[in-house]
């Protein structure tokens, strides 16, 4: 316990120096946000409280460093990820988790990795970070949010599914770029929302 709490204490110096104020402050409360899903769903909280606290760490520079950092570093993206650079903090991060802080757990890793878009049949801990990084305390304009933060405590998947949901439908309103991974992600999700619900 001493150790993940002094390897964690560092993070946050290191962190705190890095990103700014804010970025500093979310990434701190999805920490908390990922420890208190952890606690709910029996989940393992050291692993939760890293993942969570490290899931922006690539968020430091502009879209368009980080892209060029990617390509420096060869981090695997894909061509609708050049299109739409902001979701590449995530590839950039998982990369950084791994070669600068030392994370060599892949679920730790994946949870990183997906944070921004989802995929099909996350883990719990992807699942766990994802809607974190939504729910967290800080957060305050997405619509609907104080019944998806009850919800999350409740169903991790049936989240995953609202979540999923409102991110495609506010994307198709501003005319945004969407990931095909989120879409696959909102497919899976909404199929399995669909068996449990009897409307298959």
């Amino acid at each position: 316990m001493t150790e993940a709490f002094n390897l964690v204490s560092s993070y946050r110096k290191n962190l705190e120096m890095k990103l700014d104020p804010m970025r500093y402050e979310h990434s701190l409360s999805v920490s908390y946000t990922c420890m208190n899903l952890a606690m709910c769903y029996g989940y393992d909280m050291e692993k939760a409280e890293l993942a969570g606290l490290l899931h922006d760490c690539g968020k430091r520079y502009s879209d368009d460093i980080i892209l060029k950092k990617c390509k420096k570093h060869g981090i695997a993206f894909t061509p609708e990820e050049e299109e739409a650079p902001a979701v590449l903090h995530a590839n950039y991060g998982a990369w950084l988790a791994k070669h600068k802080y030392g994370v060599d757990d892949p679920e730790v890793l994946g949870a990183i990795l997906y944070h921004t878009t989802g995929r099909p049949d996350m883990t719990v801990l992807e699942k766990i970070v994802y809607i974190a990084d939504y729910i967290e305390p800080r957060r305050h304009k997405a619509a609907d949010l104080p019944r998806i933060r009850q919800l999350a405590y409740k169903d991790l998947d049936e989240t995953m599914y609202e979540i999923l949901k409102g991110t495609l439908s506010y994307l198709d309103k501003k005319a945004g770029k969407t990931d095909p991974m989120t879409v696959k992600a909102f497919v899976y999700y909404e199929e399995l929302h669909k068996e449990r619900s009897g409307e298959r």
